[in-house]
């Protein structure tokens, strides 16, 4: 297939199925590259992350399927070794690749294979303090390792900090690439070994003296480019020249993400994740209602023009955790600190030590890789930072990686931890306001989507059957549920701690107590509570699909719940 052939493809799935798109679209040439240089069944290639593996998956065998692509059952939208084995690890997360690709190439030296193993790794992950970390190790843990620097200038929001500035000085290095092509015409034509080792000695001082680039050959890693990331020819010569090399090597592409579709390539940011959208008009659908981003966004930017204390903090996700108006209303209260949870929460208790309110804006799947943080820099020392946790609960179309069903699992044990869930906005901007009045850390978790109308408490039927208590975003869910099988309805909107008094009083009154939750049943609201009949996520990672299929799937849906609730409702309790 041509580039063009594979960006049809990808562009043709991704307006009708959602995905990410401009990633995808920056990384064709050098998925074609990989390809065509390195045995994709045989050679180890990670992606890091698998937004920009389409053409991948394209390339290796699944171009007949791409079609079903983050459908429920369907191809995923991330690299996974259970799909194929041509994708080496998941990848959904950023920063990890460079380790995993250590770890592959360790197992292979101490086999004696020959196999060669690389690492796809975004500009913006390699700031990452576990790309940091993986460098530090590299030169000890391996003979030979290959790391592919796809450089797009942009993660998901665009890059901060001093390495993107370093990068950026790489890159725009015109001289020192008009210098190495002469060079290495004559460098290709030198075969005595002596020679050659000469050649590479005048490369690397030519590099340092144009580029400034000893920083990746101090960690024991030989630098070849910049590479123009859509010229073929110009990336099989330096992934050859990499495969080749018996050192281990950074191969540095420049891309432009969204190439080949002009409203991705001006606006990437935008194009980035998108669901469905009309491609011949090339815009995105409008919004059909304020979602809980937004919401939240507007509520802290009230909250910040009456408290000059607030701060705010995002790991790289500017937009999507709804603090664009933020960053544009306070920009010295703003902090992005690129794809770094860990730092980030540790940062946000420095500024809450230092007498500001910081709000930290994450993803459920994301603060995940920063639990130690909170417990270490934030709980222990009672520190007032706001977590406010966006993608909480099952994502949908993202995946294993992205579902947001086990941030309440691992936050709810960590003393000096109160966590929250709004059932609507009002809900949503009276707890934002308790926790930046409260005297600790807050988590305050909300789903992915619209945000429902108001939902008033329902009036109780004259004799319940039983009380079921649901996090905010399925509440409504349990008001329809209650109504049918004659239960009372209740919005555990502290879910650390909750009601005790209202749950003695039910238990007292007889009812059988169910918990409904948006969550992991490990760890989650039920097992607190000690519900008698519990209804959540079971214990498996759950795949991609729309909500509503996978609630069907896993009998999480109304008509489910209903069936199994009944049922267990006319046995009596086992005492």
């Amino acid at each position: 297939m041509t580039a063009a052939e594979i960006r049809e493809t990808i562009l043709r799935t991704v307006s009708a199925n959602g995905g990410h798109l401009a990633s995808s679209l920056g990384a064709v040439e050098l998925s074609m590259a990989l390809a065509e240089v390195f045995d994709p069944k045989t050679d180890r290639i990670v992606w890091d992350v698998g937004h920009q593996a389409y053409a991948w998956k394209i390339l290796t065998g699944r171009d007949a399927a791409f079609g079903s692509l983050r459908r429920f059952g369907g191809l995923s939208g991330f690299p996974n070794p259970a799909e194929s084995p041509c994708d080496a690890a998941v990848a959904g997360h950023a920063g990890v690749a460079l380790s995993v690709a250590e770890g592959y190439a360790a197992a292979r030296d101490r086999r004696g294979s020959g196999e060669h193993v690389v690492a796809v790794v975004g500009d913006s992950s390699i700031v990452n303090g576990t790309s940091f970390e993986a460098l530090n190790n590299c030169a000890a843990a391996t003979r030979k390792v290959i790391l592919v620097l796809n450089d797009n200038e942009m993660s998901i929001s665009k890059p901060a900090g001093s390495f993107a500035r370093f990068l950026g000085r790489l890159i725009s290095g015109v001289r020192y690439n008009r210098v190495k092509a002469a060079a290495e015409k004559a460098g290709h034509a030198l075969k005595l070994t002596f020679l050659r080792g000469i050649y590479h000695s005048l490369e690397s001082w030519a590099k340092s003296l144009f580029l400034g680039n000893r920083y990746f050959e101090q960690f024991g890693l030989r630098y070849v480019g910049p590479v123009d990331g859509h010229d073929l020819a110009a990336l099989r010569s330096a992934l050859t020249v990499a495969k080749e090399d018996k050192r281990s090597v950074i191969v540095h592409v420049v891309t432009r993400k969204g190439k080949g579709f002009a409203p991705a390539e001006k606006n990437p940011t935008a194009w980035h994740g998108v669901g469905p959208f009309d491609r011949a008009s090339g815009t995105l659908p409008a919004a059909k209602a304020r979602d809980w981003s937004a919401a939240f966004g507007a509520a802290l930017e009230a909250a910040a023009a009456r408290d000059g204390r607030i701060v705010a903090l995002t790991a790289g996700m500017t937009d999507g955790t709804g603090l664009a108006g933020f960053a544009r209303a306070f920009p010295d209260r703003f902090f992005d600190v690129g794809i770094a949870e860990g730092h980030m929460v540790s940062f946000a208790a420095g500024l809450a030590a230092g007498g500001c309110r910081p709000v930290v804006a994450v993803y459920s799947t994301f603060l995940q890789r920063a639990v130690d943080h909170v417990m270490h820099d934030v709980c222990i020392a009672r520190l007032p930072v706001v977590f406010c946790v966006d993608r909480a609960g099952v994502v949908g179309a993202d995946g294993v990686t992205h579902q947001g069903l086990y941030d309440l699992a691992m936050l709810r044990p960590l003393p000096n931890l109160t966590i929250c869930e709004p059932k609507d906005e009002a809900d949503l901007v009276a707890l934002l306001d308790e926790a930046l009045h409260r005297d600790g850390p807050t988590v305050i978790r909300y789903p992915r989507g619209a945000v429902p109308a108001h939902r008033p408490e329902p009036s109780a039927p004259p004799s319940p059957t039983c009380a079921v208590w649901a996090t905010g975003d399925w509440y409504g869910k349990a008001c329809q549920v209650a109504a049918r099988v004659g239960g009372v309805a209740v919005h555990a909107r502290c879910l650390k701690p909750f009601d005790a008094a209202l749950l003695a009083r039910q238990r007292a009154a007889g009812l059988r107590i169910v918990s409904l939750e948006n969550g992991s049943l490990a760890g989650g609201l039920g097992e607190a509570l000690g519900a008698d009949i519990r209804f959540g996520w079971p214990d498996v990672f759950i795949p991609h699909g729309t909500p509503a299929e996978l609630e069907k799937a896993y009998g999480l849906d109304v008509d489910s719940i209903v069936a199994k609730l009944t049922l267990q409702l006319s046995t009596p309790p086992t005492l």
